[in-house]
């Protein structure tokens, strides 16, 4: 068979079939599909608001409305993008919806959109400063940007006016992998510091957290290996508004010294998933380091609001604890998955989660000038997160992020000041931030039927579609909770909300005022 250069049918042949090869990054494919993409967005987003909040769909629906067989031949994109609206859209849950109140908002903004889709596009993996010099650099920077805004002291920080400090921060994917990656470095520090040979010792290592603590913290336990039987789950009261209470924390801690074993971990939160209590976290910091115990401050959702001078209070303390965890993707205006850890020793953090293999060995990493941020993390590989924070921040400034706040604060103190308004409703807990909890108020002391009427009107309310709203139980009551912040949100939402709410309530309980 002669080569290319002398039997021309060849060649054409071969012209003919690389003219037809599959390209997955044409470029004009990508633009294509991606003004597509972004024209469903646009659509999306004007469009949210008169969608059903969540969907009124069963287990299995998309199983019957989409193939079960992987397609063997290509498609028009198009044909997804359809799938797409037909299918798809029809069962989501709506978090972008100015109508939804539940859990915590799940903040978006156009610059994180934009920074999100570069990121994507670039496709880096990040594991060590050498694979991916800016993403690294930047995500550094967007992270000593936000201590900043937040106050945080610059033990924290990656970089500080005399060069680079001990401290620093990592962008991980949620609060979980920031309470897994501290509590395995706390379990270190405490089995060297206590003589332990290996991990022999481990079943003496305690663990404490309020019991309105989220409950991610007590599964990272288990996956840290600490015995269920030594995580301490402290009770708390109205008497401080569900927050933890030092004094316990203490008597309990000294309980286990005295016993023989050692106090490890303590986890405070400023902002918990049920009520937004608040645990006062110099007091905790203090208590804790009778025993050199680790303190670690989960601020995932309210840390974000510690960006205006009025909230900052509640990081006071935050200088003596070890570590600090925060999501912008919750009410930052950054969109998922963004939590920033912080931490006052990085050593002691990478001491626990540092590869080394010879394939990533390079100049830059063995210098000592530059932290890999593969060694703060559980993986290896990972996103060009600092990409959308860094665009957030530079295309906002603090001044707006500050505003966003603020509104979403206001239009919380109004739904709280419109549930007070109204004598058959309560509010269960004081405010903090932008949460409200409530309930139907209890007729004659039925603690029994005021928990129905309340599981009722969640239920109506919910099957609407035009409001969407969580619950929890405090103090062994029933309580709705209303959270607002989504990014679409407006105070009229806030007040239809309310006049659903209200007309809802009088189709159960009657008495409308």
């Amino acid at each position: 068979m002669g080569s290319l250069d002398t039997n021309p049918a060849a060649y054409a042949s071969s012209f003919a079939a690389d003219v037809d090869a599959f390209r997955p990054l044409d470029p004009d494919d990508v633009r294509s599909y991606l003004h597509k993409a972004v024209d469903f967005v646009y659509d999306y987003y004007k469009s949210v608001e008169s969608l059903p909040v969540l969907p009124g769909v069963e287990p299995g629906y998309l199983m019957r409305l989409l193939q079960s067989a992987p397609p063997s031949s290509s498609a028009p994109f198009d044909i997804a993008m359809k799938e797409l609206r037909e299918a798809v859209v029809p069962g989501m849950t709506h978090w972008a919806s100015p109508n939804f109140f539940a859990f915590f908002p799940s903040t978006n903004s156009a610059a994180a959109i934009a920074g999100e889709l570069i990121a994507s596009a670039m496709n880096t993996v990040g594991f060590t400063w050498q694979a991916a010099p800016a993403a690294t650099e930047l995500e550094v920077l967007a992270l000593d940007w936000l201590a900043q805004l937040l106050r945080l002291p610059t033990s924290f920080m990656n970089r500080t006016a005399g060069g680079r400090g001990t401290g620093g921060g990592v962008i991980l994917g949620t609060t979980s992998e920031a309470m897994l990656v501290t509590l395995v470095a706390a379990r270190d520090a405490a089995l060297r510091r206590s003589g332990s040979n290996g991990v022999a010792g481990i079943t003496r290592l305690t663990v404490y957290a309020a019991d309105q603590t989220h409950s991610t913290f007590f599964k990272a336990c288990r996956l840290a290996g600490f015995d269920p039987a030594n995580i301490r789950s402290i009770p708390t009261g109205a008497d401080t508004d569900y927050g933890l209470d030092p004094a316990k924390l203490l008597e309990v801690m000294q309980a286990d010294a005295d016993a023989g074993l050692v106090p490890t971990y303590v986890c405070a939160t400023v902002g918990t998933t049920s009520s937004n209590a608040v645990d006062p976290i110099g007091a905790v910091a203090d208590a804790a380091a009778r025993f050199t115990a680790w303190v670690h401050v989960d601020a995932a959702y309210a840390g974000s609001a510690c960006i205006c001078p009025e909230f900052r209070h509640h990081l006071d303390g935050v200088e003596r604890v070890d570590s600090i965890s925060m999501s912008p993707h919750k009410w930052l205006l950054t969109c998922l998955d963004c939590t920033c850890l912080y931490v006052r020793d990085t050593h002691r953090l990478t001491g626990s989660l540092e590869t080394n293999p010879e394939y990533l060995k390079n100049h830059a990493s063995e210098s000592g000038e530059v932290t890999d941020l593969k060694d703060m993390q559980v993986g290896v590989g990972r996103r060009f997160r600092g990409l959308k924070l860094w665009m957030v921040m530079r295309t906002y400034g603090a001044g707006k992020l500050q505003e966003h706040i603020r509104s979403d604060v206001a239009m919380a103190r109004t739904f709280e000041d419109l549930v007070r308004g109204d004598d058959r409703f309560e509010v269960v807990v004081p405010r903090n931030f932008a949460l409200v909890c409530f309930r139907i108020r209890p007729r004659g002391g039925d603690g029994a039927a005021a928990e129905k009427a309340n599981r009722e009107l969640m239920e109506r309310l919910n099957k609407t579609g035009k409001a969407y709203l969580a619950h929890t139980v405090i103090g062994g009551r029933f309580v709705l909770r209303f959270a607002v912040g989504s990014s679409l949100q407006e105070e009229h939402h806030v007040r239809s909300a309310w006049e659903l709410i209200k007309k809802t309530t009088t189709d159960i309980v009657g008495e409308d005022k």
